[in-house]
């Protein structure tokens, strides 16, 4: 810190913002005392916000907050504590932002304008001008636009960081070129003017046009002027005078009033401004008496006057008597005094439209108004803006933050699946119960959002309002749901019947018991409604027990010896009713006894077999007529011999047993559906300390259900005769569900009443509110209210204050003051055109006066307060009022008429009778009433007849929205009267279309059957294949939804794996027919022989008596062999007993393991012969003879759904077997027997697609017609898509639009006709033009043929005066003046190097001044350009053009490339030269002065002197087939032309031919010359020598050859040596 110099020095860099901010607070004081004085009062420091702003957190939007740090700062630069710096300086660490979000991406853009035109970029010194030297083809330049940030919505600007998040800014500048700067270019001078005839001095002119204007810096345009004096000067005989007079007007002044010592003058002296004499004119003045008038809205009538001069053809002023005529021009009239338009003051200033922050960051605006309190009358002043609008709350930091408004939707709504059957079908009927696929609801509002900090609960409902007030896409309003399909359980096969057995084995008690059998769940249930059936069945017995005794029993022992009598060694076992060993002391039967007798055949016994099996009961149960039975066998097995026992008699050898002798009829328990969830009075106290749901403590509650003790197929019988013990449960406990209110928001605001004034006799107007559901009552919750929608009657309504305009008579005509009209004209009487004026007042709807400004915010215009009126001169023709038009006949090709007549004097004068001037009878067509119409535009498409539409809040989605059948298309119409003029298209229909009916074919879905039952399972054991089928009925035509891929016979088809219980079907066999011996004699002997039994197949499951089944249903690879072969054993053979079961291998199926089977000896033989083998072993292989087991699981099947659903959720199964390892599939009992680990997912919920059809909203109403006239006026309405569509489901149509052309109503329009010749009354002067107002009609087409027709068809419209008039002058004979306007120029654009550097080009036209007189040219206007931007033009480029030399002279001008000779355009540093000179001059043979010296011609060289002079011109070889080797660079310049060059042209030899190949000619020529050689030399030996002199003979020779023509440089030849 420099103390004494007050600077800052780089040491206190980082205090510089602290000394700045110091500087500024004491800037009354030096830099010195300052800072001391502030370093003291704060200790030397001081706070220094180093910290950057930080990002911007908090709530997405304005409601953003940014912080940085601020520190405190010694002045030595280090930190200190916050409380030695002053609290009141610290800088703010912490302000509002707007934090942009993810979302604003798509509410903000970039707007970006079009780029500015292209300006010089400035020189490194910062200048900015054209460098006009140093241009080539154009300039450096720079060209700019604006960028802002903008909110889409309603495209207002934003601060730049919001976009810059998303994207970066476009750039604003960039460089461009300027072309170089362009001078004007003009056309060629016309040809000069005639001439005119007569004596005097005359002159004569030329003009040109601007065809480009400069641009870019260019030159100036010259004058477009030349005038000469005419060459022949003719003197004017005597008695002829040198110059023309013309009367000449001047225009009117401006109106005024007559002053009071005007009126009162007798008589008074005025100047005669008509001529340049000193003349004076007295006139005298008549009492005049003013009219003015005491209110604001009378009308003044004043006068104006103009000059009358009489104009040499000089151009100067002349006596006026040299130019009188007869009409002598009017010099005064009557005027309306002009008055400006006066406005009320400004009304207040509105309240902002802005009162918040909102996100959009744009300014808020307000208003003020003023009233018309008179209107502009005789040309005066309009009236200004009568509203004015400016922005307020710019920033708007001090606002309150607006709210914001979010969409929000009501609950979903119970799913429907016939909204979507009826959508895809609108014939469909409910069937039954519906599952599946649906659609459900819900509602859209707008409303504002609430926070949680915001005291209210997220769940409360809020008030609905617009919802224009929401941003972004709304949510859906519908979506595809699904209603849970219901299935039943699937349940296995029924077990085999149990023993009888108390009902409680616990506590056994009575003599009766249950016989029971069960089933269990394959599948459980699905949804609601699925039930499982009953899964036991019992039936009452008698003795029951629960334990038994189970004997086994051993080898016959004999008692004495080795045969005969003997006993069996009974072992006994107790089992429960499951199979299970028990202690003894549970059978309450005795055990029985250890020993049982047998007998063992001796050697000559006969020898019988063990007793078999018992068989099946052939009686699944029993009635009263028929039981069940099985039976056992045994066979003889040897035959006895002498003296041994005998064999038993056949009789012996079967025995016969009853079984189920049970009844058939069963019974089983059945039930209720379970109740409705209630409360307990049990469980209240567990109520009140549970918490079952995560919103609410609803608690928990019993839910019943009704059993009964059901008959088989008898219906319900008496309880005790089904087991109590399985009895299922009839309470069971429940979640109480929670009570549901219905929730609704509270009341919208009611709809705004209109805040501007309604017509009295206008209609009712009313204003509605509404509310919405959220959520439906549901539980015993309170209900919804009954009143969802509000209306009333709007209160204070202001009516519109009703007033009209009263027009007052009109009064008398006013003229001119008598003093002026007789001091103008010299004549007193009072007639001529004049003005009248009338009173308009205001009246209020009760005939009160009212303030005008009423009537004029009211009442519409005001009437005219002036008209022109005429008072009759003595002269004039007067005339009666005209009569009424006579009536017309019903003909249209009438006319009617109206007649007028002659009054008083008139009578009598000549020029009244004139009919062409002063017609007396006037004639008009009669109106027609005959009309004829024509059709318009093309026939719209079907149009089919609209809905009827009910009343209702929310979404239709029931598809009745019609889309096909009968319609009608509609063709617009033209109607024309009989003159061809437009008129309403309701006077030739009443709807102004011609229409035709028309059909849309309604689209057609593929329909197929439904599907047939499910066909039987492919396998009879395990796991098959069961299939459905459906079948095509209609083919899809029209659009309609195609048909899923069918096979050849068109059916389509639908598998699922099943299972079959293997046991279900088996093979029963009976018993073994006895052995047949195979023997002719059929005798009863011993040997080999064949035994047969009976095989078929039975329904293990079925409990009818139906006996076999079809065979196929077993498992034919199990069919038991229907015969054998056996042997009847001879007396002395051994016997042994059937073989017994092998052994159990390991489940591992070990192959080093064994099984073995044995048998025993029954009878030994009578000889020592040994008997076989008692046992046998065999290894374990597997699949032979050991076998393992697993389960085989399916693929999951084909989603399958209820045969009430369509679409939606179904169910996805797969099912298990038990395989063995041979691949063979086996009962699920192999399986279970292993304990294999079982799959526990055997069904998995799937979805199948619901094909919903788009479905549309209602076609809107018709829209306006686009023009409310004419042609090309469509109407058109819309639709939207409610549902898109999904899956196979119809597709949404393209269109979504339709239009109709509108009718043709006739367009009535004001047009302007052609503006008029400049009209005078006079020679010269100032005149008016004048163009007429006429009312046509057209049909607004780009060609409009229009026609007249009556003004009151196209309304009232009063324009000025100065759009029906024009003031306009026409020059005196001497005026200097300026001609018409040029054509416009064809469009041209600005290119560089022949590309188009603009896409808009540019015309030009101009005028300019005509001098009549030398005199008077200081007095010519200036010449005018006028441009204008164009389209298609094109680039032209200028060149110099140049004619040829003569005399050394030749003229250069400037032509565009489309032929047209300009001045301007061309480069003047390229201008050739048109003046040649040299010095000496050219005279040499084939030379001709360049613009320095003299050169040669084309095809010659030029051979200068050591002075650089011509010396001569030499002919180069082959030039003329431009071949020649000797080329010039002077000789590219000369001039094409040389009359000797063309002379001589067909002299010269060519060598060469066009090809550059060397003609014969010179061959020949060259050897020629070489014999010629040879024999001169040859001759010059044989002549006499004599002395001759020292000579070179080689330059002679080279000068021959040098005449010659030789392709090739005479030096390269091979010269002979030749002697001196």
């Amino acid at each position: 810190l420099d103390w004494k110099s007050g600077r800052l020095g780089n040491a206190l860099i980082i205090n510089g913002i602290f000394v700045l901010q110091m500087y500024k607070l004491n800037s009354s004081f030096s830099l010195n005392q300052s800072l001391g004085r502030y370093i003291n009062d704060v200790h030397l420091c001081f706070f220094n916000p180093l910290g950057p702003w930080g990002r911007c957190t908090g709530n997405c939007g304005p409601g953003g907050i940014q912080s940085r740090g601020v520190w405190c700062f010694h002045l030595e630069g280090w930190t200190s504590l916050l409380s030695n710096c002053e609290e009141a300086d610290k800088p703010e660490n912490e302000r509002s932002c707007f934090r942009v979000c993810d979302w604003h991406g798509e509410l903000f853009e970039w707007e970006v304008s079009e780029w500015q035109i292209c300006v010089l970029a400035p020189f490194i010194h910062g200048e900015v001008k054209l460098r006009t030297s140093e241009c080539v083809t154009a300039q450096h330049g720079l060209q700019h636009r604006t960028v802002h940030c903008i909110q889409k919505l309603n495209r207002t600007v934003v601060i730049s960081e919001i976009c810059e998040y998303f994207a970066p800014q476009p750039p604003t500048e960039q460089a461009c070129l300027i072309p170089c700067p362009r001078d004007c270019v003009v056309s060629e001078f016309s040809p000069w003017s005639v001439c005119s005839q007569g004596c005097g001095k005359k002159l004569q002119h030329r003009t040109r046009s601007i065809i480009s204007p400069p641009l870019y810096g260019g030159l100036m345009c010259p004058n477009l002027t030349e005038s000469r004096a005419c060459d022949s000067y003719i003197p004017c005989p005597l008695g002829e005078e040198e110059y023309m007079f013309s009367l000449k007007v001047g225009p009117w002044s401006k109106c005024k009033l007559p002053h009071l010592k005007e009126v009162s003058l007798s008589g008074r002296t005025i100047v005669d401004f008509s001529s340049d004499s000193k003349e004076r004119v007295t006139f005298k003045h008549q009492g005049y008496k003013p009219h003015h008038h005491s209110k604001p809205w009378d009308i003044e009538i004043g006068y104006q006057t103009r000059q009358v001069r009489c104009s040499r053809s000089d151009g100067k002023n002349a006596m006026l008597s040299l130019c009188m005529q007869d009409n002598f021009p009017l010099t005064f009239q009557s005027c309306v005094m002009p008055k400006d338009c006066e406005t009320s003051d400004w009304s207040s200033w509105s309240y902002c439209s802005k009162t918040c922050q909102s996100g959009d960051l744009s300014p808020g605006f307000r208003s003020r108004s003023r009233n018309v309190k008179h209107i502009a009358i005789g040309g005066g002043q309009e009236c200004p803006e009568l509203q004015e609008k400016e922005a307020c709350n710019l920033g708007g930091e001090l606002l309150q933050l607006c709210s914001r408004y979010s969409w929000k939707t009501s609950e979903w709504k119970e799913c429907q699946v016939t909204l979507l059957l009826e959508q895809q079908d609108p014939h469909w009927h409910t069937t039954g119960s519906l599952c599946g696929g649906g659609i459900q609801t819900r509602e859209l509002y707008c409303a504002q959002s609430t926070t949680e900090s915001s005291g209210q609960r997220l769940k409360e409902a809020s008030r609905p309002v617009d919802k224009k007030l929401c941003p972004g896409p709304a949510p859906a309003t519908s979506r595809i749901c699904n209603v849970p399909c219901s299935t039943d359980c699937m349940v296995s096969s029924w077990s085999a019947w149990g023993l009888c057995v108390h009902e409680n084995c616990q506590d056994p008690q009575g003599k009766k018991g249950f016989r029971l059998r069960q089933r269990h769940i394959l599948m459980e249930s699905t949804g609601p409604d699925g039930n499982c059936p009953h899964l036991v069945e019992s039936l009452p017995c008698d003795d029951p027990m629960c334990y038994q005794w189970l004997v086994s029993e051993g080898v016959c022992i004999p008692d004495h010896g080795k045969c005969g009598l003997g006993h069996h060694i009974l072992k006994a076992v107790c089992q429960n009713d499951r199979g299970e060993e028990v202690s003894g002391n549970l059978c309450l039967a005795p055990p029985p006894p250890e020993r049982m007798a047998c007998e063992i055949p001796c050697r000559m016994d006969c020898v019988v077999s063990q007793w078999a099996s018992w068989s099946a009961c052939s009686q699944s149960c029993s009635n009263k007529n028929t039981g069940g039975k099985q039976t056992r066998t045994r066979t003889i097995l040897a035959l006895p011999g002498d003296g041994g026992k005998p064999c038993p008699p056949p009789q012996a050898l079967q025995e016969y047993r009853l079984c189920n002798d049970h009844s058939c009829t069963h019974f089983y328990w059945e039930t209720s559906p379970w109740g409705s969830c209630s409360e307990d009075a049990l469980v209240t106290a567990l109520n009140a300390t549970s918490n079952w749901s995560g919103e609410a403590t609803c608690g928990v509650g019993i839910q019943t259900r009704k059993v009964f003790c059901m008959k088989s197929h008898m219906g319900q019988a008496m309880i005790k005769r089904c087991p109590d013990s399985t009895r299922p449960e009839t309470v069971r406990p429940c979640l109480l569900p929670c009570k549901r209110d219905c929730i609704v928001t509270p009341f919208s605001e009611w709809t705004p009443c209109p805040t501007s004034c309604q017509q009295e006799n206008g209609t009712l107007i009313k204003q509605s509110r509404y509310r919405i559901v959220i959520q439906e009552a549901a539980n015993g919750g309170q209900e919804c209210p009954d009143t969802l929608f509000e209306e009333r009657e709007c209160e204070d309504i202001t009516y519109c204050p009703v007033y009209r305009w009263k027009a007052h008579k009109w009064n008398s005509c006013i003229l001119v003051p008598e003093s002026v009209r007789q001091g103008m004209m010299g004549t007193s009487e009072a007639c001529g055109k004049g003005l009248q004026t009338r009173d308009i007042t205001c009246l209020s709807d009760d005939n009160q006066s009212a303030e005008m400004i009423d009537c004029l915010k009211w009442a519409g215009d005001m009437p005219p307060l002036v008209q022109e009126c005429h008072v009759a001169c003595r002269d004039d023709c007067m005339f009666t009022p005209w009569s009424k038009f006579t009536p017309c006949s019903t003909d249209c090709d009438t006319v009617r008429t109206r007649r007028r007549q002659l009054t008083g004097k008139s009578r009598k004068k000549e020029k009244c009778q004139n009919a062409e001037i002063y017609p007396l009878v006037e004639t008009e067509a009669c109106p027609c009433e005959a009309f004829t119409s024509q059709p318009h535009g093309n026939w719209s498409e079907c149009i089919l007849p609209e809905s009827k539409k009910e009343a209702q809040r929310g979404l239709r989605l029931r598809g009745d929205a019609k889309t096909c059948g009968k319609g009608v298309r509609l063709q617009a119409i033209v109607c024309s009267d009989k003159n061809g003029r437009l008129v309403d298209p309701s006077y030739c229909s009443s709807s102004g279309y011609i229409e035709e009916e028309c059909f849309i074919p309604c689209p057609f879905d593929c329909k197929l059957s439904d599907w047939s039952n499910w066909g039987s399972c492919s396998s009879s054991c395990g796991i098959g294949v069961r299939i459905r089928s459906k079948w095509l009925k209609e083919k899809p035509y029209n659009g309609g939804r195609p048909c899923p891929k069918l096979d050849l016979k068109n059916q389509v088809h639908e598998a699922v794996p099943c299972y079959s219980e293997c046991n279900q079907y088996s093979w029963v066999v009976e018993h073994w027919s006895p052995c047949r011996i195979n023997s002719e004699l059929r005798a009863f002997r011993c040997g080999e022989g064949i035994q047969t039994r009976k095989v078929r197949c039975v329904n293990t499951m079925d409990d009818s008596e139906s006996g076999s089944v079809d065979s196929a249903l077993c498992n034919q690879a199990e069919i038991p062999a229907e015969a054998q072969a056996c042997s009847l054993l001879c007396p002395n053979e051994c016997v042994m007993s059937e073989w017994g079961q092998w052994s159990k291998c390991p489940q591992s199926c070990d192959p080093h393991s064994m099984q073995r089977r044995s048998r025993y000896l029954l009878r030994p033989p009578l000889s020592s012969r040994t008997c076989a083998e008692d046992s046998q072993v065999q290894p374990c292989i597997l699949n032979e003879n050991c076998f393992q087991y697993h389960y085989n699981i399916t693929e999951w099947s084909m989603c399958q759904l209820s045969e009430n659903a369509t679409c939606g959720q179904g169910v996805k199964t797969r099912l298990l077997s038990c395989v063995r390892s041979d691949g063979k599939s086996v009962s699920m009992n192999y399986c279970e027997q292993q304990n294999l680990e079982r799959p526990v997912k055997m069904s998995l919920r799937c979805l199948v697609e619901c094909a919903v059809n788009c479905q549309l909203s209602e076609w809107t109403s018709w829209s306006e017609c686009s023009q409310t006239c004419g042609h090309g006026g469509r109407r058109s309405r819309t639709r939207f898509i409610i549902i898109p569509a999904q899956g196979e489901g119809r597709p949404c149509p393209v269109q979504l639009t339709q239009q109709k052309t509108c009718p043709v109503k006739p367009c009535y329009s004001w047009v302007m006709g052609t503006w008029s010749s400049c009209i005078l009354e006079v020679d010269c002067g100032d005149g008016v033009q004048v163009r007429n107002l006429s009312c046509v009609v057209h049909n607004a087409s780009a060609s409009p043929t229009a026609k007249q027709v009556e003004n009151t068809l196209c309304g009232e419209w009063l324009p000025q005066e100065s759009v029906l008039q024009l003031p306009c002058s026409v020059p005196c004979p001497g005026d200097c003046h300026l001609t018409e306007w040029s054509e416009w120029s064809t469009c041209e654009l600005t290119c560089i190097d022949g590309r188009s550097f603009e896409s808009m080009g540019r015309q030009s036209r101009s005028r300019t001044f005509v001098i009549q007189s030398f005199e008077n040219q200081d007095n010519c206007p200036e010449q005018v350009l006028e441009t204008r931007p164009c389209t298609g033009g094109k680039c032209y480029h200028y060149t110099w053009k140049a004619s040829l030399w003569r005399d050394n002279e030749r003229t250069v001008w400037c032509q565009r490339s489309d032929g047209i000779n300009v001045t301007g355009g061309c480069s003047a540093q390229s201008r050739p030269a048109s003046i040649r000179q040299c010095n000496p001059a050219c005279r040499k043979p084939f030379s001709y002065c360049t613009q320095v010296i003299c050169g040669c011609e084309k095809g010659y060289t030029e051979i200068m002197r050591s002075d650089g002079f011509l010396d001569y011109c030499v002919k180069i070889p082959g030039s003329e087939d431009k071949k020649a080797d000797v080329k010039n660079i002077a000789a590219k310049n000369r001039p094409v032309n040389s009359k000797i060059h063309d002379i001589f042209k067909g002299w010269s030899l060519q060598p060469l031919d066009p090809d550059g190949r060397v003609k014969l000619w010179v061959y020949g020529v060259s050897a020629g010359g070489f014999l010629l050689l040879i024999f001169l030399i040859f001759t010059s030996y044989l002549c006499p020598r004599q002395p001759l002199k020292r000579t070179n003979f080689r330059p002679s020779v080279l000068i021959e050859f040098s005449k010659m023509k030789f392709p090739v440089p005479i030096k390269s030849q091979n010269w002979p040596k030749v002697p001196y």
